[in-house]
């Protein structure tokens, strides 16, 4: 057979179109795959079908069905055309980021004898809580379980992540942190003309960045400002992203200094902003890693982040994790604005350069069986992956150092 490196097919529902950090995940583990000699294949629904060669592999893009209200969210909901694509791409492996709509690719992937990894970026009974749902922790539970057993290895990227996992005891649970470009975001971004756009000299800059949809809670980082107002600290809020709350966000900031950026495709403009900014501010609930925390936290910045999420782990003590009320939130702004600028953002940057990206890489081409080659005496043959003897969960933060639910057509719960 040789030493050649193996085919991992990428699939992901709830994409963003324009950016998000599922979109950046996706391209850093893509091109490290590449890096590493293996053969990353990417399938992700789009308004068009296109089939393409980027820097992190073959990006192949299906006709999506479009999801109202969801600034731009598509699905592969053809399973037919889908089952089609992967028989004749066959992989070796394949790693599907959409437990809902997808997780009928585990039992495609089992018999035919491939390896599969389903990623879980969301906790499932944080989000059916965000939407109402009755009894979401058996429903999570039940659904969870599902996935576990159709997949050879269940990824997790925080403990938070992996908790409604662990509680189920299953024996194939895995947890790799992801990562930041720590060359991209960095504090030397920092633009005083930029920053200028958003805030005086004399006023605090608190950035929001992040889709402005209701499992984000973009209103908590209104009301926060509201708060600071109240309290005499001339704070001003820039928020950038977009989404389904722009409109409700507009009308209930319209007597506050907040400033909406809107989209910013260029990353590097990103940085600029995270990296000018005094403090940002992450107040979703369900968040399972948060990569704009932490790319805040390379560009120097503090993070006033959700207690009830994952990010109190990610950011550590480069940031402080507070309940989810505009009051608590405007006092962590305060705490960490009293700690001295240098120390407040040294230590910002020091938490974030525990998470690189080829840690991260490293981390799921483990969990694929697929170890970086020049890391390795020899390059994995291609062989499905064992459904048991897999390696137990680890601590999210030590490894870092060394959607929504929904069924496709025919797929019961």
């Amino acid at each position: 057979m040789g030493e050649r490196g193996l085919r991992i097919v990428r699939l992901a529902n709830f994409v963003s179109p324009r950016s998000g950090g599922l979109r950046t995940a996706l391209r850093n583990l893509g091109e490290g795959y590449l890096q590493a000699g293996h053969e990353p294949v990417l399938i992700v629904p789009g308004r068009e079908r296109s089939d393409e060669m980027t820097s992190q592999g073959r990006v192949i893009t299906l006709p999506g069905h479009h999801l109202p209200r969801t600034g731009g969210y598509r699905v592969l909901a053809s399973r037919r055309e889908l089952t089609r694509v992967l028989d004749e791409l066959e992989p070796d492996r394949i790693e599907v980021s959409d437990r809902s709509t997808l997780r009928w690719t585990g039992r495609w992937a089992r018999e035919r004898g491939v390896g599969s990894m389903m990623v879980s970026h969301e906790s499932l009974a944080g989000l059916l809580g965000v939407w109402g749902m009755p009894a979401r922790d058996s429903l999570a539970d039940r659904l969870n379980r599902r996935t576990a057993e159709a997949f050879d290895q269940i990824i997790c990227t925080t403990a938070f992540a992996a908790a409604e996992f662990r509680r189920l005891g299953v024996p194939n649970l895995v947890e790799v942190p992801l990562g930041v470009n720590l060359r991209q975001f960095h504090p030397s971004r920092a633009d005083e003309a930029l920053r200028s756009r958003y805030a005086r000299p004399d006023e605090l800059l608190v950035v929001y960045c992040s889709r402005l949809s209701a499992d984000k809670r973009p209103e908590l980082a209104v009301d926060t400002i509201a708060a600071l107002r109240a309290a005499k600290v001339p704070a001003v809020l820039a928020m950038a992203g977009d989404g389904s709350r722009r409109a409700a966000l507009a009308y209930r900031s319209a007597r506050l200094p907040v400033r909406f950026a809107g989209h910013i495709s260029d990353r590097d403009d990103v940085a600029a902003l995270l990296a000018s900014a005094d403090v940002a501010v992450a107040p979703g609930p369900v968040e399972t890693f948060g990569l704009a925390a932490l790319e805040a936290l390379a560009c120097g910045t503090p993070v006033v982040v959700n207690a009830a999420s994952a990010l109190p782990e990610v950011v550590g003590d480069a940031g402080l994790a507070v309940p989810g009320t505009p009051a608590a939130f405007a006092e962590g702004v305060r705490e960490l604005m009293d700690r001295p600028e240098g120390e407040r953002r040294a230590a910002a940057r020091a938490r974030a350069e525990l998470f690189g990206w080829p840690q991260a890489v490293d981390g799921f081409l483990r969990a694929h069986g697929a170890l970086p080659q020049g890391r390795s005496s020899a390059v994995v043959a291609r062989q499905p992956m064992p459904a048991r003897g897999l390696r137990p969960a680890v601590p999210a933060v030590a490894a870092a150092a060394s959607s929504a639910w929904a069924t496709a057509p025919g797929d019961a719960l």
